[in-house]
């Protein structure tokens, strides 16, 4: 056990986790060369395009050191983007040690602050790795007193790598051994192993991937999930090199998969613990929070006759990713489809193209919204997760929306235009910190409805490109907003209904009339386009109709004939805007996103 080592790499997005991962891959032989690959940890091709890690991966790794022992390596790769943070916390439970790439071009991001907390919440051994030390515009030092500076983490201890050329790599894997503790162990107590990812395989069910603290475990062993209270029987237990391998068994401080004929994912949560069913754990270990949903869209198929097809493949997606939600709803514009809960809206574009790809299927997204909460004036609490569905204005006594404890880091050059930007999307200021000469870190207090859409390239651009953002859920409060509605031929269209400020409700209602106005197509009939709120328009524009030109066949005549025809043409138009429908392309959804560029 003294020469198991455990640990995670952490980084903000971008700063070379997935790179430094393929190195120790590719040092300590664990891929064969004709195997190996750039990004080999990353398992789906949308993580491949998009050079983004989005599901952690394990991996088992022997390395041998100069003087001659053997050393066992469970490294885990996490994501680096905010929205899959609790991908990270995850990791970090089975972990006694992790690795902190910084870029050395780029200097501290407001993830790699973040993701330094969480290490050190979790009480773990953080080496602070200085990567890209090879990039022309690369300053190690620079960076490693930004780090000693803004996370206290000693600059002596720093290790300057570059994960590309595999420079000071080995010396990283000697510093891995040096400072990162060996497991605590007890084989002879209760087993108590902690779930900390799972799959599904359509053949042998739920793999569960877990970390040993106390006991062993053994095919043939009757084990027991302490939260759900379900008992299976293990048919196999192994390592992942990265690709499962069976063992004999897994005993405490190792990390391994275990197969029991599991075929729910559901009696498989994160931060579950696992303990054999006729020897029991008298309490489980400390797990941690669930992912919990903060942003919801609606699903719907481009046809109708795809619903079921949906169903089953959100079904299925689930069974891979956990952390989203969904529960049937219904459109008037849209038909049937299903409300879906995400982490975050870069969650919510990667499980819509998941779909659209693995599945095949053509699904049209609502805009997204955050759950509010209600308080009615019979004093029951609700929580609204879609705009459409909320209470008419007399019944609500209280009405409030999620915020969150923003932070950007930036250089000081952009300081106003950031401020500005944070100030009009409702930004309560709470401090500035300067990390270094060319590092400041803002924070502010801001409705995580207003960070939703385009804060975020709205920030890059303000900054040029140089600002990070990190963003953390810190509960709700009382504001006041409305509903607006958004009328198109004088029928509310319920997926385009949204919950706004009060006092930005006649903007952004002008702003989307105006851009769907752009985006639907004329039709052979006026359609009006209106935002209200309650029973009160606030704004309309006006699609004019396309006119077929009935008097081309006339070469002559008296002007009776011409006036006939125009008259009969009028009432077709007024008959056919009574019985019309609109047609609604994905673009007016789309636009309705871009509603503030």
């Amino acid at each position: 056990m003294e020469n198991i080592r455990n640990f995670a790499i952490l980084a903000h997005i971008d700063h070379g986790k997935s790179t430094l991962a393929d190195r120790v891959l590719e040092i300590t032989h664990a891929i064969p060369e004709r195997q190996m690959r750039q990004q080999f940890l990353d398992r789906m091709d949308l993580e491949r395009e998009r050079g983004i890690t989005i599901k952690a991966q394990t991996v088992r790794i022997k390395y041998r050191s100069e003087d001659g022992i053997n050393y066992v390596f469970n490294l885990i790769d996490t994501p680096g983007h905010v929205d899959f943070t609790y991908e990270v916390s995850r990791s970090l439970a089975a972990c006694e040690g992790v690795l902190l790439v910084v870029d050395a071009s780029q200097g501290v991001e407001a993830q790699t602050v973040a993701n330094a907390h969480l290490a050190v919440a979790n009480n773990l051994t953080v080496i602070p790795v200085i990567n890209k030390i090879d990039l022309p515009n690369a300053d190690p030092e620079k960076v490693a007193s930004e780090v000693e500076e803004a996370l206290s983490l000693p600059k002596v201890d720093a290790i300057y790598i570059s994960a590309k050329t595999g420079q000071g790599v080995e010396e990283l894997l000697k510093k891995i051994i040096e400072k990162i503790p060996e497991p605590k162990y007890d084989n002879k107590a209760p087993l108590k192993s902690l779930i900390f990812d799972s799959v599904f395989d359509k053949y042998r069910g739920v793999i569960i991937y877990t970390r040993l603290f106390e006991g062993q475990v053994k095919p043939g062993d009757r084990i027991k999930l302490m939260a759900t209270k379900t008992i299976h029987e293990v048919e196999e237990v192994g390592y992942l090199l990265p690709d499962p391998k069976p063992n004999k068994q897994l005993v405490a401080g190792e990390v391994g998969y275990i197969i029991a004929g599991i075929k729910n994912l559901e009696e498989t949560k994160v931060g579950d613990t696992i303990t054999l069913s006729d020897n029991q754990a008298r309490e489980p270990l400390p797990g941690y929070k669930e992912a919990k949903p903060m942003v919801f869209a609606g699903l719907y198929p481009a046809d109708g006759e795809l619903f079921e097809g949906l169903r089953t493949a959100l079904e299925k997606l689930r069974l891979n990713d956990p952390s989203f939600v969904y529960e049937p709803e219904s459109s008037n514009a849209l038909g049937f489809g299903f409300r879906c809960g995400f982490l975050g809206l870069l969650h919510m574009e990667i499980i819509k193209e998941r779909l659209e790809r693995e599945y095949q299927l053509e699904l049209i997204a609502t805009a997204p919204s955050v759950a509010y909460r209600i308080t009615k004036t019979n004093g029951q609490v609700q929580e609204l997760k879609n705009p459409s569905a909320m209470p008419v204005s007399h019944e609500i006594a209280k009405l409030e929306e999620p915020y969150v404890l923003v932070t950007v880091i930036t250089p000081p050059d952009y300081i106003g235009a950031i401020m500005e930007l944070c100030q009009d999307r409702r930004g309560t200021f709470l401090n500035m910190i300067y990390l270094s000469q060319s590092r400041v870190e803002l924070k502010y207090e801001m409705p995580l409805s207003e960070i939703l859409i385009d804060f975020f390239d709205q920030l890059k651009s303000n900054s040029k490109g140089y600002a990070s953002l990190d963003y953390e859920h810190i509960g709700y409060k009382l504001t006041e907003l409305v509903k607006v509605d958004i009328l198109i031929g004088g029928k509310a269209v319920d997926s385009l209904s949204s919950v706004m400020s009060k006092d930005k409700a006649y903007y952004r209602g002008r702003r989307i009339v105006e851009k769907l106005k752009e985006a639907i197509p004329r039709q052979l009939f006026e359609v009006p386009i209106q935002a209200a709120i309650g029973a009160k328009i606030i704004c309309r524009e006006t699609v004019k109709p396309l006119r077929k030109d009935v008097i081309a066949k006339l070469y002559g005549g008296d002007v009776t004939r011409k006036r006939k025809l125009l008259e009969k043409q009028k009432a077709g138009k007024k008959r056919m805007k009574m019985l019309g429908q609109v047609e609604l392309p994905q673009e007016a959804f789309i636009s309705f996103l871009k509603v503030d560029k």
